[in-house]
């Protein structure tokens, strides 16, 4: 499969968009990736295993990252991709092939950009994290993700959305005592008991700080409930798992001992978790992208991959032409202007 980087970026998009890649099938578009850019002279080109890297090497005094993942949630009857009016249908236009795109024009129209750039299109970002493209650079190549700057091309709908959300999952364990259910009262019925786990989660007033200028909006929810044995039995356990999705003024610990407090007198069990990132608007060539994108910036109500540039150092912001709310939707959509105007603002922030 080749892809023409000459043509008009909404072309490209649905071109892009018709070479399916499921998470762990995105060899085909991988491919395409690799060739198209390594027929540009001014891109060094590098790949490990379905993530390909390009970058100049221009001696700026600046480095900028702008990524993007290849893969997307299952097709889901919305292949090969249509067109309506101003909007491209099919699996992964807004989550993330429109932003893909952009970056593929990029590379291609701007051999010598105002500062050197590393593009990354990588694998598996939509299935568990130690298989993600991001984290395999990140252990085995980090000199490839060294920069100043990073840009995200998650669907954020022309918006730049700073940071992220940490989320974290735990166990609230409330025990009882087992007893055949035509004599309860000799036993304890751990389901009963997490009246006050719920209680104190439909009291609780989610925080909402504003970091380095962006409000986030906290929240601490039930997500999910086991318990039970037998139709017979006053079950002797019952689990409540809770997320809470932290705003980037908390470590993890902190956002665990938050926990903690919430659920005092209980059994807490984390079970995972990931950190928040700070929105890295104040950095100088975050704020030349941001003047040169426009509109007002908002927090990431979310948890994305400018958290792995975040522990790597790297200050980095979401924005792609994709609306959020639409990512892994059948009749998911991208608007054709929207992309339209992300290739604008980049080329204007990258050329100026």
């Amino acid at each position: 499969m080749m892809l023409d980087l000459t043509q008009d970026v909404r072309d490209l998009t649905a071109a892009i968009v018709d070479i399916e890649s499921e998470s762990g099938g995105e060899r085909a578009l991988a491919d395409a990736v690799e060739r198209a850019l390594g027929a540009l002279p001014h891109l060094k080109v590098e790949r490990s295993g379905e993530t390909v890297v390009a970058r100049t090497s221009l001696g700026r005094g600046e480095r900028v990252l702008i990524a993007g993942h290849l893969d997307t949630v299952p097709v889901h009857g919305n292949l090969p991709s249509r067109v309506e009016g101003d909007l491209l249908y099919g699996c992964g236009t807004s989550d993330m092939k429109a932003g893909v795109a952009v970056a593929l024009k990029l590379a291609a129209a701007l051999p010598a950009p105002n500062r050197d750039v590393t593009y990354v299109f990588y694998d598996c970002e939509e299935v568990e994290a130690e298989r993600n493209g991001l984290n395999r650079i990140a252990r085995d190549h980090a000199d490839w993700l060294t920069a100043d700057f990073a840009v995200l091309m998650e669907p954020t709908d022309g918006v730049i959305e700073g940071g992220c959300q940490g989320t974290l999952r735990a166990e609230i364990v409330v025990r009882g005592k087992r007893a055949h259910s035509a004599r309860s009262w000799f036993g304890v019925n751990a389901i009963h008991g997490i009246e006050p786990v719920l209680a104190r989660l439909n009291a609780y007033q989610a925080r909402r700080p504003v970091v380095d200028g962006l409000e986030y909006h906290e929240g601490l929810n039930a997500v999910g409930v086991r318990g039970g044995v037998a139709g017979n039995v006053i079950p002797d356990l019952c689990v409540v798992t809770v997320n809470y999705r932290f705003a980037p003024d908390l470590s993890e610990e902190q956002a665990r001992e938050h926990v903690r407090e919430v659920f005092d007198g209980f059994e807490v069990e984390f079970t995972d978790s990931a950190p928040a990132a700070r929105p890295g608007l104040t950095h100088p060539v975050a704020a030349a992208f941001a003047a040169a994108v426009g509109g007002e910036p908002r927090a990431k109500l979310g948890w994305t991959d400018v958290a792995r540039f975040s522990a790597l150092g790297v200050p980095a912001v979401n924005y792609g032409p994709g609306d959020p709310n639409l990512a892994h939707q059948q009749g998911e959509y991208v608007a054709l202007p929207k992309i339209v105007e992300s290739e604008r603002a980049m080329l204007a922030w990258l050329s100026a």
